[in-house]
């Protein structure tokens, strides 16, 4: 096992990491910005070391200044969360070349999986549905004019090492295709260095239900059921639940065992999610693979019992998975709600500054993950999310209702927050009901 692991994160997943790594014996040495200098979860670290300026292209994405610091730190291991280098493929090559072992999965995996060509072609191999589209990138308006013409209007225009939205365009016709991708390939290009695109059947109103995965370096393979995460806005989730509500078990259990293919074939190891869109008719398609741990894991934790910060570090640190898929329980309902600074009133504008007043929820099966505290002053240079509400109940409709006795309670001053939103989100018959789409933010409110 590790003595010591640097984290090449910040905020919430951060101080969860240090959590975890001092329940396990870990000792932890942390990275920041000069805009994150003096924040609190920094002393529960054993050290920390500022890696540059305020902006995250010069400290948290500087590959070489997070090696400088794991040298000088004496780590065996890094975590890098989620967000910045997560799944950065070269990032994992290069903590490895320097014998520090990266907590995530093989630098070649994460590079298949973390192209959408190369992952719909793994996919298939392990006879995982896949949306219909085009074979490979498009290499011509023409070639996607047949292919949108072959599996019918409306498509998606894919970047294929797109990520939260980026470089996707949906099109009704010809002339919306030949425009959508030129708008969804430069703007791919602009944000990775890629300019990739392909097509796909754009499936009308959808949900998104996500399979959380732990594999070893032994060849075991777990899932630990699904995450319905279809309540998002512009491609970014807002709750997050387990299990997913309205889904027959048949389904919910070839979509489990279908990630369990799909991550075999790809020689996959450590945690990550498979992520699938389902049809009005519980028809279910895969999209993508997150090579990571993601924001919304406790939700998995709380109708698990496991911890899937240590799970990570015990494969990373080459353990064998000592649960068996029997043993994986999926006890109750869990449900995440994520809490940013946004002003949803004004098309969620980003809301940065001094939180003056910091009222939490408490109470059986409620939990709050965050970094932040009364007088924490929320950076304009990062991620607005300041906290995740995590509500477990024995059934959904508790869930729902704890939720919304949690929502009266907390209080967060002096900053524009999301939770006027999420207030309407709990009272809306259609989500109680469980009854929405990916587009139901957008066309409700």
């Amino acid at each position: 096992m590790f003595q010591r692991i640097l984290i090449a994160n910040r905020g919430e997943i951060a101080l969860r990491i240090i959590r975890t790594c001092r329940e396990m014996g870990i000792e932890t040495v942390a990275v920041y910005s000069e805009a994150d200098r003096g924040a609190h979860y920094l002393e529960l670290a054993n050290e920390a070391y500022c890696i540059g300026p305020a902006a995250a292209s010069e400290s948290y994405l500087m590959i070489n200044r997070i090696i400088s610091a794991a040298e000088i730190g004496n780590v065996q291991a890094i975590h890098p969360g989620y967000g910045f280098l997560a799944e950065n493929a070269h990032f994992a090559e290069v903590c490895r070349s320097c014998n520090i072992e990266f907590i995530g999965p093989p630098h070649e995996a994460m590079s298949q999986l973390g192209d959408k060509v190369s992952a719909r072609e793994i996919a298939e191999k392990a006879k995982v549905n896949v949306v219909p589209g085009s074979d490979g990138l498009i290499t011509s308006e023409k070639e996607a004019i047949e292919i949108a013409h072959k599996i019918g209007y409306p498509v998606l225009i894919k970047a294929t090492a797109g990520g939260g939205g980026k470089g996707m365009r949906v099109a009704g016709n010809d002339i919306a295709l030949k425009a959508g991708i030129k708008a969804a390939s430069s703007e791919a290009e602009k944000a990775f260095s890629n300019a990739g695109v392909y097509l796909e059947k754009f499936i009308e109103r959808p949900r998104h239900v996500e399979v959380q995965i732990l594999a070893d370096q032994h060849g075991n393979v777990l899932h630990l059921w699904e995450r319905d995460c279809t309540m998002q806005r512009k491609h970014q989730k807002l709750v997050e639940e387990s299990p997913a509500p309205n889904l027959p078990l048949a389904v919910r259990e070839e979509m489990c065992k279908s990630a369990i293919r799909l991550i075999k074939t790809a020689n996959y190891n450590n945690a990550g999610t498979v992520e699938f869109l389902v049809d009005k008719d519980n028809n279910f398609y895969f999209i993508e693979v997150n090579a990571r741990i993601q924001v919304e894991h406790p939700v998995t934790e709380m109708v698990t019992g496991l911890d899937l910060i240590e799970q990570q570090i015990r494969v990373a640190a080459g353990e064998k998975l000592t649960i068996k898929q029997k043993q994986i329980p999926a006890n109750g309902c869990a449900i995440e709600l994520r809490i940013n600074a946004e002003d949803p009133d004004n098309d969620f504008r980003g809301s940065p500054g001094k939180i003056t007043k910091l009222r939490l929820p408490g109470g059986s099966g409620v939990r709050f993950d965050s970094h932040v505290y009364e007088g924490y002053t929320v950076s304009p240079y990062y991620d607005s999310l300041i906290g995740k509400l995590i509500i477990h109940k024995p059934t959904r409709e508790q869930a729902i209702n704890c939720m919304r006795r949690a929502l009266e309670e907390i209080e967060v001053g002096g900053i524009k927050t999301t939770i006027p939103l999420a207030k309407k989100i709990f009272n809306n018959s259609e989500f109680v009901k469980g009854q929405v789409d990916t587009t139901f933010v957008e066309r409700t409110w």
